[in-house]
């Protein structure tokens, strides 16, 4: 089998494709014959050895990567509900990025018949992560107006979804003029594009009386505007820090992170009940102790999908050896949708 792995943290060039041994199933488990790989934000974070439960869990060396699409090739003993050929999507606590993954069957879900395994492989993190922060979470109810920062993204482009689906006012943000009709065809109502329009006077005239939740994943650049922009009983759901990677260059600038940690905005419990407002993060590596978490929301996730009321993100493929590709696109902000590897 090839799999991506990392030996210590750094750049582009600690990304090597290597030949391991295949490994056999063990009890309950399958083997998936890996066609597309999900590529995360996250992963980068991963490579740069800033992602704690990476540390935690794994430590180096480390094959990132949370979520693929293929067939099963293999079953472990005790496993009933999956057979050889099944074509399946699967969520990973690290190592996605291989042609060959072992999972436990419980970690292992049928593949949309509309998705492209591409499209399938796109699918479970982004789509989970929104799932949890909009109805684990923020708890909308229909009619209220949401905010969603990096609307055309992964995360950002199924919080909108799930925002049209739960019957809300959905307002988008994007960093690029040509990411527009990205959200709006993904059902967001009004779309402020902050390269050239002044993001939070258009959410202000969006939304005069704030937003009864608001989505954010870039860290010191928006999180205190964020929650200012929150109406009474209002929701800051954050689950990210884009903003304080770096962009290009595969590194982190230590003395601007440093300085962006120590500007991001501390909210005083004393305040927020006075303001009646709340603010929650997540990490979804950590919900693998949630099994039921998992189960719930991509059970309904691929309810929706079957039904046609929630689409994959636009997808960009690379091959397994242009990984560093990939994780430049993902930094540089420019991509839209969602970045896939093809083993």
């Amino acid at each position: 089998m090839r799999k991506v792995v990392i030996h210590k943290p750094g750049s582009y060039s600690r990304l090597k494709v290597e030949e391991h041994p295949s490994v056999e199933p063990a009890a309950g488990q399958v083997r998936i014959a890996v066609e597309a790989a999900g590529v995360n934000y996250a992963d980068v974070v991963v490579r740069m050895g800033l992602y704690r439960s990476a540390k935690e869990f794994v430590g180096w060396p480390i094959t990132p990567g949370f979520e693929v699409a293929g067939r099963i090739d293999a079953i472990g003993p005790d496993v009933t509900c999956w057979k050889v050929g099944d074509e399946v999507f699967g969520v990973t606590l690290f190592g996605g990025y291989a042609s060959q993954v072992v999972l436990h069957s419980s970690q292992v879900f049928r593949k949309p018949q509309r998705f492209s395994m591409a499209e399938a492989a796109a699918f479970p993190a982004v789509s989970l992560t929104a799932y949890h922060a909009m109805f684990n979470l923020a708890h909308p109810r229909p009619g209220e107006t949401l905010l969603v920062h990096s609307a055309a993204g992964g995360v950002g482009g199924a919080l909108v979804q799930l925002g049209r689906l739960a019957d809300c006012q959905v307002i988008g943000v994007v960093g690029r003029e040509e990411k527009v009709p990205v959200a709006h065809e993904l059902g967001a109502h009004v779309v402020i594009c902050k390269a050239n329009q002044d993001l939070w006077r258009e959410a202000w005239r969006a939304s005069p009386g704030g937003f009864e939740a608001v989505f954010d994943a870039n860290g010191v650049a928006t999180l205190k505007r964020s929650y200012d922009s929150l109406a009474p009983t209002g929701r800051l759901v954050v689950y990210g820090f884009h903003s304080m990677m770096p962009k290009r260059g595969g590194r982190p600038n230590w003395l601007t992170l440093a300085w962006d940690v120590l500007r991001t905005p501390r909210f005083n419990p004393l305040e927020m009940t006075h303001e009646n407002k709340s603010v929650m993060g997540f990490n979804l590596s950590y919900l693998f102790a949630k099994l039921e978490l998992l189960h719930e929301g991509l059970t309904q996730l691929s309810e929706w999908v079957d039904q046609g009321k929630f689409v994959s993100p636009p997808v960009q493929t690379y091959a397994l050896e242009d990984v560093g590709k990939a994780h430049a696109d993902i930094e540089s902000g420019r991509t839209v949708g969602k970045l896939v590897l093809l083993p």
